[in-house]
């Protein structure tokens, strides 16, 4: 990972925008049921091309996720590795692994499945002439320090750790120990490409061609993307319906008044602003389960005035000043549970969830929440602006919800208040960018159920998802600790201790664990979310 040391029992993640769902209407799409019915599904834009390598927002998450396949899967309800195209992942030493795949793979276009489709996949994700923006991921692959160098010009164009040996076989050589590197792999970024991706790029970017359950038929930007069931898919998750069809929206309250009127078959994010009336609408057709988000706010330490001693007491005092109580009680509908720690309950035990880490600064203490934000100096600039995507998401109600609370206690009716951007992929660039000199709505959704996976990617120095650019030597020093161990309990409780550095310093803000929240058509069955919140579209089946 770029700026942050190799890990070894953990791999970095990728930030996504929290709820980004888009804007159209129309039918429901597709006349015909059984086997060959079509769903239609709320959907918004990618923020980027699909290049697998290149994705690290939801919304083109799930286009990958259907139509690629890599060596291991989440499980879809516990989110545990399995292998999928690796027959199988060896090694001696934690450090050389040695990767079996099946045999009877193929993309949607014929072509074979074969060890080198991962290697140059790899390869080309790595190298720095590529730019792509989850390059990161092969980080602790061996030779990347030459292909994707921190400044300078790359001295490789492939990483060295990676060896063909035949059709079925690949060697992979890590710069140091990491004893659950593969873990890792089903991540995006580590799927197989066809030699199309590389000879005819700008033609597979227009229609990218994967070996997944379903292939992708035609895609209109801004409006809508086809995809149908590739009926010659090898995998044991062949696709229960003829195809999904993802339609654009701008508004969840939209996409929402879709489907309640019969127009669209499943809504992934259901608004808060509809919270209330969703059991009456949709009966037991609606949602609502847990899943590894968690929801942030954070703020820019590349301006100096939040990045002093005296900033720390405001950014706490802002913590306590928030009643996360009241907001996901009236708010969300109970659909949220208040935060008190940066990871999620979904998490467990094992996983390094622990209840009530944060302490008293994720309490709300109206008294103290003052004294503290005096005792900083008051909000830097006099008043706290806090951004927001303003298309999707629901954002506007529990903005104005915090702000409210805020402002109760600072008894200053604008001591805080929301930002609107007008669309997500400029809120993401502004965010990207450093542009943002307030506070802005952040939050995170698990690649896999570690506690490295909250931390590491966001909090650690220069990491790639750490926006913020906040620093700590003792934080850093301490994930570099968790890292180094190949035991995994002794890992998660030192990356525990490194959560308790977030609760002195405080660097985001944590709010609420999310709640997956859908709802689906009378004529659709079998719908689910897994337990990163995304819809295991392959399983539903059309009545």
């Amino acid at each position: 990972m770029r700026g942050a040391t190799h890990a070894r029992w953990a791999a970095c993640a990728v930030a996504v925008a929290l709820a980004a769902t888009a804007c159209g209407g129309g039918d429901s799409g597709g006349g015909s049921g059984g086997a060959d019915g079509i769903v239609s599904s709320s959907w918004g834009d990618p923020q980027n091309p699909l290049e697998p390598a290149n994705t690290n927002e939801v919304q083109g998450g799930k286009v990958l996720d259907m139509v690629f396949r890599g060596l291991v899967r989440y499980d879809s309800k516990t989110g545990e590795a399995k292998n999928e195209i690796a027959e199988k992942i060896e090694s001696q030493d934690s450090q050389n692994f040695t990767i079996t795949i099946k045999d009877n793979w193929t993309f949607s276009n014929g072509e074979k499945v074969t060890a080198k489709s991962f290697v140059d996949a790899w390869n080309y994700g790595a190298a720095l002439k590529n730019n792509q923006k989850n390059a990161y991921f092969f980080a602790y692959i061996d030779g990347y320090d030459q292909a994707h160098p921190e400044t300078g010009k790359a001295t490789a164009d492939t990483l060295s750790g990676l060896e063909v040996v035949n059709d079925t076989t690949f060697k992979v050589k890590l710069s140091q120990k990491f004893s659950l590197w593969p873990d890792t792999l089903g991540y995006a970024a580590f799927v197989p490409l066809p030699k199309t991706f590389y000879s005819d790029h700008e033609a597979w970017l227009a229609k990218p061609v994967g070996n997944g359950p379903y292939t992708i038929d035609e895609y209109a930007k801004g409006s809508s993307m086809n995809l149908r069931r590739w009926d010659d898919y090898p995998g044991p998750d062949k696709a229960q319906n003829g195809g999904i069809d993802l339609k654009v929206y701008t508004d969840n309250n939209t996409a929402y008044t879709d489907l309640t009127a019969g127009n669209l078959d499943l809504v992934d994010d259901v608004p808060a602003s509809q919270l209330k009336n969703v059991a009456g609408d949709l009966g037991d057709r609606y949602i609502n389960t847990p899943a590894g988000i968690i929801q942030t706010l954070a703020f820019p330490f590349f301006v100096k005035a939040w990045d002093t001693p005296d900033a720390v007491k405001v950014r706490q005092g802002l913590s306590m000043a928030i009643n996360r109580q009241q907001i996901t009680d009236q708010i969300f509908q109970k659909t949220r549970t208040p935060a008190s720690d940066w990871t999620s309950p979904v998490l467990g035990a094992e996983g390094g969830f622990k209840k009530g880490l944060c302490g008293s600064p994720c309490e709300y203490d109206k008294a103290q929440a003052k004294k503290l934000i005096d005792e900083g100096g008051g909000i830097p600039g006099g008043q706290l602006k806090i951004s927001y995507n303003a298309d999707t998401g629901s954002h506007k109600e529990w903005v104005d919800a915090v702000c409210n609370s805020i402002n109760s206690v600072m008894g200053n009716n604008k001591a805080c208040v929301g930002s609107p951007v007008g669309t997500f992929a400029d809120f993401r660039n502004q965010v990207s960018t450093q542009k943002l000199t307030g506070a802005w709505r952040a939050g995170w959704q698990m690649d896999y159920p570690l506690i490295q996976n909250f931390l590491q990617p966001l909090y650690y120095t220069n990491a790639p998802s750490n926006d913020g650019k906040w620093s700590n030597e003792e934080f850093d020093a301490l994930v570099n600790k968790a890292n180094a161990e190949t035991d995994k309990a002794t890992a998660v409780s030192t990356f525990q201790d490194a959560e308790k550095v977030l609760a002195e310093q405080m660097p985001v803000i944590p709010l609420w664990y999310q709640n997956g929240s859908a709802g689906y058509s009378d004529r659709v069955e079998n719908v689910a979310l897994n337990v990163f919140s995304v819809p295991v579209y392959d399983q539903i089946k059309v009545k």
